[in-house]
């Protein structure tokens, strides 16, 4: 559950909140009272996050008079910053609605047109983030909300170094993942040259900043591949809990904390050894594998529930493993039944994924669900937008799926139909875009 008031959800300053983050002009909407005003006016709400008149934010036009702004619903003046060490997306709490889209960088374009669109979408990301326009030429699509968290994060293929004549610079963790037995890959909704991450807690809010990205690609590039996503709302269970994935399981039990000790060493690249290394550019960044996972629901709402909780090693109910305990309960992987078998079967999903199964390999997961509408059959095209982030993906995710595809009880119910590994440099400081000290080194 996001917090109630404008509190940052960020990595940088906490005192850069919603409303108070930036010193430009005022945008005035249609109604006469501008987004940073009524940003400001939920800001003076207090920490409650208490929404004084029309639900969502919505501004009271007094007849005859300037409108008097309304404080915004807790959900919709949450925001994010966008500058900082580390990009937003990664570490933020899971937001509702998102959009993954990968571009391809135009015929002819190179590394001074894909500088010129970074410093466009870091500037556009820094505007929509703090609930601005979207520029003189915004689209109206949120001018009524608030930031509600929307994070945008921005990421380089493979291919995109060969673009930009920038091949020495790219980082080993880029090598092409591994073909998996498993693999149904479609390559035009596969990799890319970029890739951009948008998450937020309000559907239009997160369309608006997707329609902003494209048009703000201008002749730069072009869109490969775009996927949509969702999560529960925040305020739609009775606390704080992990997320559920379309098979009704808990999904993200196991994910290192940012409390953890060693977990900025999992997640994010460390500095180079040397300020001069082809690589050090991507210092506090991090990679992202994306998978689009088709669950197939028909084959898997057809089990016995037990042997659904079999084949994931956990219950259904609240996640706890089958040897007991709660959700956050450690599996108990020597555990043997009455009939001398592991309780925690040895093809269980939660086994063979366990770090502990995988010399310690971790990944923070990070998905949305998809459902892209049902088939002529009657079968659903439904399953799982995974990413997951990690400081090394041969050491972070390769290993893992693997041990995965070798043996899973899970695997007959899902395929994997697209995949992308994206390199994602560090946050950009004041004054910086996002990839400047790889394209401006």
């Amino acid at each position: 559950m996001k917090p109630t008031s404008t509190a940052i959800t960020g990595t940088t300053d906490p005192s850069k909140a919603a409303g108070g983050a930036r010193e430009e002009k005022e945008t005035d909407t249609p109604g006469g009272v501008s987004r940073r005003r009524l940003l400001r006016t939920a800001g003076a709400a207090g920490a409650g996050g208490l929404a004084l008149g029309a639900a969502g934010g919505a501004v009271a036009a007094a007849a005859g008079g300037d409108p008097a702004p309304t404080a915004l619903a807790s959900v919709g003046a949450t925001a994010v910053a966008f500058h900082g060490p580390h990009q937003p997306g990664i570490t933020t709490p899971l937001q509702a609605h998102g959009h993954l889209a990968a571009f391809d960088l135009a015929p002819g374009a190179g590394r001074k047109e894909a500088a010129g669109l970074m410093r466009r979408w870091s500037a556009l990301a820094t505007e929509l983030m703090a609930g601005e326009p979207a520029g003189t030429g915004d689209t109206g699509v949120a001018l009524d909300a608030g930031p509600s968290s929307l994070t945008l994060t921005f990421g380089f293929g493979h291919g995109f170094f060969d673009r930009t004549g920038l091949t020495d610079r790219r980082p080993g963790g880029l090598d092409p993942l591994p073909l998996f037995s498993a693999d149904r890959l479609d390559p035009r909704r596969s990799n890319g040259d970029l890739w951009v991450q948008i998450g937020a807690d309000d559907g239009l809010v997160a369309f608006h900043a997707l329609r902003a990205v494209q048009r703000a690609a201008g002749d730069a590039a072009r869109v490969r591949w775009q996927m949509t996503g969702f999560n529960r709302s925040p305020g739609a269970t009775a606390r704080p809990m992990t997320t559920r994935n379309l098979m009704g399981q808990v999904d993200g039990t196991n994910n290192p904390r940012p409390s953890d000790p060693d977990f900025t060493r999992r997640i994010f690249v460390p500095p180079a050894a040397s300020p001069g290394a082809p690589d050090a550019w991507l210092a506090g960044g991090s990679y992202a594998v994306v998978r689009r996972i088709r669950m197939l629901l028909d084959d898997w709402e057809g089990l016995d529930p037990r042997e659904q909780e079999r084949v994931i090693g956990r219950r259904r109910a609240d996640g706890a493993p089958l040897t007991g305990g709660t959700e956050t309960t450690p599996l108990d992987l020597h555990r043997l039944g009455p009939d001398g078998l592991p309780v925690i079967p040895a093809n269980a999903h939660a086994r063979i994924s366990a770090p502990e199964q995988n010399s310690g390999a971790a990944m923070l997961r990070r998905p949305f669900s998809y459902h892209d509408g049902i088939g002529p059959d009657g079968t659903p095209d439904a399953g799982l937008l995974f990413v997951c982030w990690q400081a090394d993906p041969l050491r972070g995710f390769v290993p893992v799926q693997r041990k995965l595809d070798r043996g899973d009880a899970l695997s007959p119910f899902v395929r994997h139909e697209a995949s992308g590994l994206f390199a994602v440099p560090g946050g950009a400081g004041r004054g910086e875009y996002v990839g400047q000290r790889l394209l401006e080194s």
